[in-house]
């Protein structure tokens, strides 16, 4: 009998793991629906151009059609392995913005200001450059400047401060706005991994089981309590039993499709798929949210450093795969989205609203399309977004994937502050500090001009930077799924701890944000431990 269940592997799942068996008398289960995170492709950073490549380590899910998107389907990559997304993203660490923390215990959740979040995003950082009034040295997370930078990305950041924007070496620190290097979740050449850094140092507890390929298919309820979980191993039904708590950490996709599968829920939508709705909860599966993001890319020949198909940049492969095995350095330790920025769509906002990630190669289609030759590419993401849509199930069977549908641009006010980050992330790569290389914009943007125009490519090219959230929303009102402590609102002994309790996007990329929401809720929970 185990006293925790932990449902997913990815960076909550982890880090529950392994904070809640750091008292030897508490036994924990920790089910992942995917393998062990042993791929090269994994711990080398540059791998993750592969894996994004080929689906690698992934679901699979794509969204429904999006309106917004003039009817396409979104891309949704979400981490089916150790490590959950934590092993396949491109490793940046960013917080968002205090007033968004602020904003979740505004509206009603007492704990979660920035004030009071602060200290466990200090608790999980081991930052290189040291401890601060922002910094964590002590943590488990590894963080670090890059190895090897590229040096296309300091002309970035030089081309944005050539803009008007500030330089800002800490985009955590007592200021997000500006333009600078990205700190990644890297250590030593590799990818640090949620996984890494929380599970693999104690797999050999006694009181830490680790199930890999085990996919969920329903939470056990008696009564209003949760008691187990029943999942897919090896080929059988099995069931595991709990005396403590349920801990769905499945992400903001595969939370709610198993609180519905379980029969917590809408109603009528449980019964449409002839799922008795044992405890109905009308908010979950819905005010999902993403980052919504489009990406120009420039053909630059002249701009050999930079990662692309051509002889010279065959060669520099070679040297970099050999520099990666045998020294950890080189172009392979590159997270390719190296620096960035946190900018204003117009000087009369309080806080940056829109993000950029300069990359060191032509991305199209989320690299999945192969490009000949040299260039970079920019993105712009919008980070509150005001379009909501939701998770739904697709049918009773755990096996299929659920109906993503984050109804992208269905907010005017999105499309308007997207049309102003593109016309601004334009005016960046304009600058002489990269238009030294001659480039060319790509013909799928380079024509649109008019604000009218790029609306057109925005809705032709954008899609989500892959941060979705809030889909089990924490929150006191009738469509909140959890409450201040995580725990599902009406049942004993279940919470949700991951970035789908999120009220609202955080303004930043969300790895970060989502492990601290799980050191605070291991602290949460074991203060609500009683003796058995």
């Amino acid at each position: 009998m185990f006293d925790y269940l932990i449902i997913g592997g990815g960076s909550a799942g982890c880090v529950l793991a392994a904070r809640l068996t750091e008292d030897p008398h508490i036994h924990v289960a920790l089910l992942e629906a995917g393998p062990a995170d042993r791929s090269v492709l994994i711990h080398c950073p540059a791998g993750l151009a592969v894996m994004a490549k080929f689906s690698l380590h992934g679901w699979g899910l794509n969204t429904v059609a999006q309106p917004g998107l003039n009817g396409r389907s979104g891309y949704q990559p979400r981490g089916k392995v150790m490590g959950g997304s934590s092993s396949l993203n491109a490793m940046i660490y960013t917080r968002g913005h205090p007033v968004d923390y602020d904003r979740w215990a505004a509206e009603g959740n007492p704990g979660w200001s920035y004030a009071e979040v602060l200290p466990y995003f200090k608790k999980a950082e081991h930052n290189e450059r040291g401890a601060d009034d922002f910094h964590g040295s002590q943590g488990p997370l590894n963080v670090m400047d890059l190895r090897c930078p590229n040096p296309l990305s300091e002309l970035f950041v030089q081309a944005g401060v050539q803009a008007g924007y500030p330089r800002n070496p800490d985009f955590n620190g007592a200021s997000q706005e500006g333009v600078g290097h990205y700190q990644v979740t890297h250590k030593n050449g590799e990818r640090y991994s949620a996984a890494k850094a929380y599970v693999t140092p104690h797999l050999q507890r006694p009181n830490l089981q680790v199930f890999t390929g085990a996919l969920t298919t329903r939470i056990l309820l008696k009564k209003n309590r949760a008691v187990g979980v029943e999942f897919e191993h090896q080929g059988q039904t099995k069931q595991l039993h709990c005396q403590r708590e349920v801990l769905l950490c499945a992400g903001a996709i595969q939370s709610p499709q198993i609180l519905m599968l379980s029969g917590i829920g809408p109603k009528a939508h449980l019964l449409d798929h002839h799922i008795v709705p044992l405890h109905p909860l009308p908010g979950v599966g819905q005010h999902l949210h993403d980052h919504i993001d489009v990406v120009q890319v420039v053909d630059a020949p002249a701009a050999l450093d930079t990662f692309g198909l051509s002889v010279p940049g065959a060669a520099k492969l070679l040297k970099g795969v050999w520099d990666w095995r045998e020294k950890r350095s080189g172009m392979l330790t590159t997270n390719f989205a190296e620096a960035g920025g946190f900018i204003k769509s117009s000087p009369a906002e309080r806080v940056p609203d829109l993000q950029l990630h300069f990359v060191i190669g032509k991305l199209i289609n989320h690299g999945r399309t192969t490009t000949l030759g040299h260039g970079f590419s920019c993105h712009v993401c919008l980070l509150r977004p005001k379009s909501y849509g939701s998770v739904r199930l697709a049918s009773a069977n755990p096996q299929d994937l659920p109906l993503v549908d984050p109804d992208f641009l269905a907010s005017r006010d999105d499309v308007e502050r997207l049309i102003k980050g593109f016309k601004l992330m334009r005016g960046i790569l304009a600058q002489p500090a990269l238009a030294q290389f001659g480039g060319r914009e790509l013909t799928a943007t380079a024509a649109a001009q008019t604000d009218e125009d790029i609306e057109q490519a925005i809705r032709n090219l954008a899609d989500t930077i892959y941060h979705p959230a809030g889909s089990c929303r924490m929150g006191q009102d009738e469509m909140a799924v959890v409450d201040a402590q995580l725990r599902v609102h009406g049942l004993q002994g279940l919470r949700v701890v991951d970035a789908s309790i999120m009220p609202h996007l955080v303004g930043g990329n969300t790895n970060a944000p989502v492990i601290m929401i799980a050191e605070k809720a291991a602290d949460l929970i074991k203060a609500a431990q009683q003796p058995l």
